[in-house]
C-alpha cells in the first residue's frame, strides 16, 4: 500500500471493475483516521453504490500504513462540546448501520492495523479478509474514553468475553486471532490480499443480486428475532424469493446443466 497520498488528492478512491465497487480510505498520513469528512464522501459513495444497478459488491479499502485509526481524535478535541460530540457518533452510527443495510454485500479488505471505530468498520462489513500483517483493537480505554459505539459492532461479530477483553484491555488482537474469533473470514500474506479479495467479490459478485439483497437482508433481520419468529419470518423471505424470476431461472439453469442469466426480478 502506498503511503503517499498527493495534497490534493481524493480523501476517498472509486474503482469498478466486473461489478464490483472498490471504495479506498485515502488519508494515510493520518492513517485513514475518519474525520466527519471522510465520513461524510464514504456515506454518499455507499448511497450512490446502493443506487447504481451496476454494483453488486462492494470492497473496502484503504491506502498507507493503518487500514483506519478511528476518529480523528485532532478533529475531536478542535470541536469540544456536548452538540459537537453527539453530531460526530450520530454521523458514524449512521453510516455503520448503512454499511449493514447496504442491500449488496461489502468486504472489507484489511491491510494493516484497525483501531477503535476502524475496528467497528470492519465488524460492520459482511465479510473481511485481513492480511497477516493486520491488527484489530478498540483502544479507547487507554485514552479515557470507552469503545462504547465500536462495541456495537464488535459484540456482534465476536464472542462476549473476547469482546470484553479486547474493550477493557485495548490490548491488540492479531489477524490469525481475529480469524479465530470470528472478526475475520480469511488470513492471507500480504502479497495475496489483492488477489484473494478479487476472487471473492468476484465470485459473489456471480451471483442474482436480488437474491443477494434479499438474502442479506434477511440474515441481519432474523438474528434479532427469537427462534419461532425467525423461522416464521424466514419462511415468508423465502417464499418471497421463490417467486422471483431470479430463482426460477436459477433453478431451471441447475436442472438444464446451464449457466444462469440473471435478470434482477
Amino acid at each position: 500500500m502506498n503511503d503517499k497520498a498527493k495534497p490534493d488528492a481524493p480523501i476517498l478512491l472509486t474503482t469498478d471493475a466486473g461489478g464490483v465497487r472498490t471504495l479506498t480510505l485515502n488519508r494515510p498520513k493520518a492513517r485513514n483516521a475518519l474525520s466527519m469528512g471522510l465520513m461524510a464522501v464514504l456515506q454518499e459513495a455507499l448511497d450512490r453504490a446502493r443506487d447504481d444497478d451496476a454494483v453488486k459488491v462492494v470492497v473496502l479499502a484503504a491506502s498507507g500504513p493503518a487500514f483506519c485509526a478511528g476518529h480523528d481524535l485532532k478533529e475531536v478535541r478542535a470541536n469540544p462540546g456536548r452538540d459537537a460530540y453527539d453530531a460526530l457518533f450520530k454521523q458514524c452510527s449512521v453510516l455503520m448501520t448503512s454499511l449493514v443495510r447496504l442491500p449488496k454485500p461489502v468486504i472489507a479488505k484489511v491491510h494493516a492495523m484497525a483501531t477503535a471505530a476502524g475496528c467497528q468498520l470492519v465488524a460492520s462489513c459482511d465479510l473481511a479478509v485481513a492480511a497477516e500483517s493486520a491488527r484489530f483493537a478498540t483502544p479507547g480505554v487507554n485514552i479515557g474514553l470507552f469503545c462504547s459505539t465500536p462495541m456495537v459492532a464488535l459484540s456482534r461479530n465476536v464472542p462476549r468475553k473476547k469482546a470484553m477483553e479486547m474493550l477493557l484491555t485495548g490490548h491488540p488482537i492479531s489477524a490469525e486471532d481475529a480469524l479465530a474469533h470470528g472478526l475475520v473470514n480469511t488470513v492471507v500474506a500480504a502479497d495475496a490480499l489483492d488477489a484473494t479479495v478479487t476472487e471473492l467479490a468476484e465470485t459473489i459478485a456471480s451471483k442474482s443480486p436480488l437474491t443477494l439483497a434479499i438474502g442479506k437482508e434477511a440474515f441481519y433481520r432474523q438474528l434479532e428475532m427469537p427462534l419461532e419468529d425467525a423461522y416464521a419470518y424466514a419462511s415468508e423471505v423465502m417464499t418471497r424469493n421463490m417467486m422471483a424470476r431470479d430463482a426460477e431461472e436459477g433453478i431451471d439453469a441447475f436442472l438444464g446443466k446451464r449457466l444462469p442469466t440473471w435478470t434482477g426480478r
